[in-house]
């Protein structure tokens, strides 16, 4: 890997990884949506697929901006976070708690998204790069907005998790 020397190269390498990070998502949320059960997770994922999708055009708009080619580099966090949305896809559990469980990983996704894109805004209005800036904080309310209605979804499906425990009685504390 070549030496980083300037705040625009490290800017440019951190869109990079953003675009294969978005790039992968787009190919994990059908499979998320899919894996869901609950219908209003399954529209959050089939929406915020969509959004992901509007991201990446996005994405290669900055790289327009900045006169470079659109190019992603691996995004190993990316990757483990997929991993790990795919374990909770392959949970042997009731409905409601796979549904639960599907949420954490996409949310753990959506923090990390976050954090990178909370990032490059940053860098961008240190560069003088305002037109870049505001394409990024775009995206980064589009983040923030996804993780917050993952947790709406959350508490309905966390009620229906409550609802079928106390039906079949499995509401006492496991002993360990």
């Amino acid at each position: 890997m070549p030496k980083i020397q300037t705040m625009e190269q490290a800017f440019v390498e951190e869109i990079r990884d953003l675009y294969d990070a978005e790039k992968q998502l787009t190919r994990a949320l059908p499979k998320m949506a899919k894996a869901s059960n609950s219908q209003e997770l399954r529209a959050a994922f089939t929406e915020h697929l969509e959004v992901t999708k509007q991201q990446v055009a996005r994405l290669e708009q900055v790289f327009e901006m900045l006169e470079q080619k659109a190019r992603s580099k691996p995004c190993k966090a990316m990757k483990g976070l997929i991993e790990e949305g795919q374990e909770q896809m392959e949970t042997n559990a009731d409905a409601p708690i796979k549904d639960l469980a599907l949420i954490g990983a996409a949310q753990k996704v959506e923090h990390y998204e976050i954090a990178g894109y909370g990032t490059v805004r940053t860098m961008a209005q240190q560069m003088g790069r305002k037109d870049v800036a505001q394409l990024l904080e775009e995206t980064l309310k589009e983040e923030e907005a996804t993780d917050k209605k993952l947790t709406q979804v959350a508490k309905g499906v966390y009620k229906e998790a409550q609802r079928g425990a106390a039906a079949s009685g499995s509401d006492e504390e496991e002993e360990y």
